[in-house]
């Protein structure tokens, strides 16, 4: 890995070890629904500000914009969102947006990203970095070191590398990754076989994953080739490749969107994890920490509110008598609780939401039953 730097020794670029820069994919295109109703269909959670002064989308793109050019950093998202997200990265060129015409899950997002790559970089086979909008790092600096070693690991090896973290705390709304055998290390980054996923275990289980050393959280960060993943998609979504491939004459033509609109809504709507990742054998798992995290739900998102002896995590205005360890997130009014344990209160204009931890997983049963009540305006 070359690094390149400023006079004044602060980070500037970081060149692969082939002398080409780094490309990377946001995918900013989920709705949160399990952080309802903060996180609604207008306004989902990767555009706003849940912890810091700027939005999770805005802080997942400034944590990689030292590392390459801006035009090497694209960002897939619904058309619902498209203006949103042109407004919070005024930076990016209009083009390095994405646009899905509907949300049809995770491998559809790479796959498409996939296609474009190739079509820009022809003369390159980049090695490429798919990150989520609504993760929570801590330590910036050792993720770019980390991402760096993976895109170098994944360049030379012709592997996709994805990014396990050692557990904090036994999570149950986590997806895990247990570690085969040391493949190497580089830069301090070490990769293993992917010996298998495990989803969202139970708190029992979860408890043995962490206590036992051998289960990463899988962060959803990955590398890969374009070449390498577009034979992944090919051999294990062949569906979802035959109907990308329908776009390709009509990149870079005034037809180009209306015909991905014609072709999105026949694709298999599969996450990446299921339909490529699990099924993969290039793959390895990058073991790292830099203090990650995914705002996947109040549970999640709560641990980083001010706490009171009592164990409640607070965000707002809150007056708790004989009342521990509940989240509650209500900046305009205040909530009051008496003897009362292990609820979620979440306040909105328009909406009270009272839930119980343990289904903090299931909110989105709840925007579900709006759906089918045709509460379109409270989802």
């Amino acid at each position: 890995m070359m690094e390149l730097w400023t006079k004044k020794g602060v980070f500037l670029l970081a060149k692969l070890d082939g002398g080409e820069l780094p490309i990377f994919v946001i995918m900013a295109g989920g709705r949160g629904e399990r952080l309802w109703p903060r996180s609604r269909r207008k306004y989902p959670k990767q555009l706003l500000k849940l912890v810091g002064e700027k939005s999770l989308l805005q802080q997942s793109v400034e944590r990689i914009r030292s590392l390459t050019d801006v035009e090497r950093i694209y960002v897939v998202t619904s058309i619902d969102y498209v203006e949103q997200v042109r407004q919070q990265l005024k930076m990016l060129p209009e083009e390095n947006i994405l646009i899905e015409p509907e949300g049809r899950n995770t491998a559809p997002c790479v796959g498409l990203a996939a296609l474009y790559l190739q079509s820009r970089f022809p003369e390159e086979d980049p090695v490429v970095a798919f990150l989520p909008s609504d993760n929570l790092v801590h330590n910036p600096a050792e993720m770019r070191k980390v991402l760096m070693a993976g895109l170098d690991y994944a360049q030379q090896a012709d592997t996709g590398v994805i990014f396990g973290m050692g557990p904090t705390r036994p999570e149950t709304g986590y997806g895990y990754i247990r570690l085969g055998e040391k493949f190497g290390e580089k830069d301090g980054t070490v990769f293993h076989q992917v010996k298998a996923f495990r989803e969202k275990p139970d708190s029992d289980t979860a408890a043995q994953y962490m206590e036992g050393k051998e289960f990463l959280w899988n962060s959803g960060i990955f590398v890969w080739k374009v070449s390498r993943l577009w034979q992944e998609i090919k051999s294990h979504l062949p569906e979802l490749a035959g109907g990308l491939e329908k776009l390709r004459p009509y990149l870079g033509t005034t037809a180009e969107f209306r015909k991905l609109a014609e072709i999105y809504p026949a694709l298999p709507s599969i996450s990446v994890d299921y339909g490529i990742l699990e099924k993969s054998r290039y793959l390895t798992v990058g073991s790292t920490d830099f203090g990650w995290d995914d705002l996947g739900s109040w549970s999640s998102l709560g641990c980083f509110y001010q706490q009171d002896r009592d164990g409640n995590m607070v965000k707002g205005y809150f007056a708790g008598v004989e009342t521990k360890n509940c989240i509650v997130d209500s900046p305009q009014k205040m909530v009051a609780a008496l003897g009362v344990s292990d609820l979620i209160i979440v306040e909105t204009d328009d909406v009270l939401l009272v839930c119980s931890k343990e289904k903090a997983q299931e909110v989105r049963k709840i925007v579900e039953k709006l759906r089918e009540e045709k509460r379109e305006d409270l989802v």
